[in-house]
This record gives structure tokens, C-alpha cells and sequence, in this order.
């Protein structure tokens, strides 16, 4: 059976906070799953399940609305936030099925394009990035300065 992604509900987010913490694991499973509960209402944070054959979750994605994002040319854009495939799956092509499905909903709703980052340092992202059809737009690097 082949693989699959649709977009979280909100009966998702217990697994989706606990894929969500296994990318970003500073942050408590509750406290995820909590951030995704406020945030769903206002339809600006959208996650994405990749789930394999037997329909167990084997990755996601997450993006924003966002106002702004660096290399935009319209407002608002879809931001891709993170995306995280299970070890075992990974490099065969979950990552991309997870971005043409968000993609495809971005389109539909009339947005042109998906921005997305990745650390200056990265090179895994950079390239996965390329793989999955995004083009570098610039670099920054910023600042901070404690008043």
C-alpha cells in the first residue's frame, strides 16, 4: 500500500504534538500539544501527516501564514516551518509527498508560493530544500541586542 499525507484535524493533535516534539524536542509533548490547540482556531498553523501503508504516522510538516518571510514576493505566505520524517523512512520521498500536498493546498487557495529556512549551516535542509523544488532566495543572519 502506498504512502499518504493529509492534513491534521483537530482528533490529530495528540500525534501530531508528539511528531512536532520528536523535531522539536525543547518543548514538552503537552505544551506542543497545546501551542496546536490555541493556533488551530485561527486557521494561521496547519499541519500535514505523512502516514505509510498501514496508516501509522511517519512524519509531518507544519506551516504558517504568515505576514512576511524573507524572499516573498506576496503577503500573506505560507511558511514552511518544520518537516520531520522517521528515521526508517527517510530518503524515499516522504519529505517531498509531504510538500506537494501542502503545495497543492496552498495553490488552491490562491496563494503563488511557499517560502521556507534553514539554518545558514545546514546543508542536509539546503538540499533537501533544492530536491523538493524551492530556490534560495538570500541569506541573513541576525541580531539581537539586550536592552
Amino acid at each position: 500500500m502506498a504512502h499518504a499525507v493529509r492534513r491534521c484535524e483537530v482528533a490529530d493533535i495528540a500525534e501530531w504534538a508528539c511528531l512536532r516534539h520528536a523535531l522539536w524536542p525543547d518543548g514538552s509533548v503537552e505544551e506542543h500539544a497545546t501551542e496546536i490547540a490555541a493556533a488551530l482556531p485561527g486557521a494561521w498553523l496547519r499541519g500535514y501527516l505523512a502516514l505509510s501503508g498501514e496508516g501509522e504516522a511517519i512524519g509531518f510538516a507544519e506551516i504558517s501564514i504568515r505576514r512576511y518571510a524573507n524572499g516573498s514576493t506576496q503577503s500573506p505566505v505560507p511558511f514552511l516551518e518544520g518537516i520531520w520524517v522517521s528515521a526508517e523512512y527517510r530518503r524515499h520521498g516522504i519529505g517531498l509527498l509531504l510538500v506537494e500536498r501542502i503545495s497543492a493546498d496552498c495553490a488552491e487557495e490562491g496563494f503563488v508560493e511557499l517560502c521556507s529556512d534553514a539554518e545558514i549551516d545546514n546543508l542536509v535542509s539546503h538540499h533537501a530544500h533544492q530536491s523538493w523544488g524551492f530556490a534560495e532566495t538570500e541569506r541573513v543572519v541576525y541580531f539581537r541586542k539586550p536592552l
